[in-house]
């Protein structure tokens, strides 16, 4: 059973995660609160007046309640009532991590080279961002000292991410697309023994992407 003590602590979590500019947060506002979801992306959300009730709104339906007085109503009697079958947890998404020496100049080549848009960059100078083409998301984090050992991704073809497209025709497209824009390769497109068709690009600060589709 919820505790009321918990939820005003949620609440009070909430509004100074907004106030800190937390872009989680942001995304968590627009798609439980209505008078948030007309804005056009999260920048807007941080920028937009959010205060307690707001955040006390966003606590009440996320537990199911109209708002922080039907929840505050509707506590006592969830006490008397059977707790509901708890179904396995959903995971909706996921995004690479890519370790970056400039936030903005990373941006600037997967928008300009692989056709990303930025998402997001956090930070003045920004030390987190992230960009996203389609359902395919890279968050980039900005790292100042070397995180790998000399050449090690290149020579074990470590990779740092992998997206995939559904169809043969789409990976040929896309690498096409990418060596007209004069992206750098650590694999050109091939057909592997297990029947994909994939290449690999390697970004500025040397992060291996795997592109992968249907070899047929």
């Amino acid at each position: 059973m919820p505790n009321l003590e918990n939820l005003k602590k949620q609440a009070k979590r909430y509004l100074r995660w907004h106030r800190e500019r937390y872009y989680p947060v942001a995304a968590e506002i627009k798609a439980v609160l209505p008078r948030f979801q007309h804005l056009a992306d999260d920048a807007q959300v941080l920028e937009a007046e959010f205060k307690l009730s707001d955040a006390q709104e966003l606590v009440a339906r996320k537990q199911g309640f109209d708002g922080w007085q039907a929840l505050k109503a509707g506590i006592p009697a969830m006490s008397t009532q059977l707790k509901p079958a708890m179904t396995a947890p959903f995971l909706s998404g996921t995004a690479a991590l890519l370790y970056v020496a400039d936030v903005e100049g990373s941006c600037k080549f997967f928008t300009s080279k692989l056709g990303f848009e930025v998402d997001f960059v956090y930070g003045d100078p920004p030390f987190y961002g992230a960009v996203k083409r389609d359902r395919a998301q890279l968050c980039l984090r900005l790292v100042c000292e070397p995180v790998f050992v000399g050449d090690i991704r290149q020579r074990e073809h470590l990779l740092s991410a992998s997206i995939t497209v559904d169809t043969a025709a789409e990976i040929k497209q896309l690498f096409l697309e990418f060596q007209a824009a004069g992206v750098s390769f650590h694999q050109d497109l091939r057909k592997e023994p297990w029947g994909s068709r994939d290449f690999i690009v390697l970004d500025p600060d040397g992060n291996l992407i795997l592109f992968a589709g249907p070899g047929d």
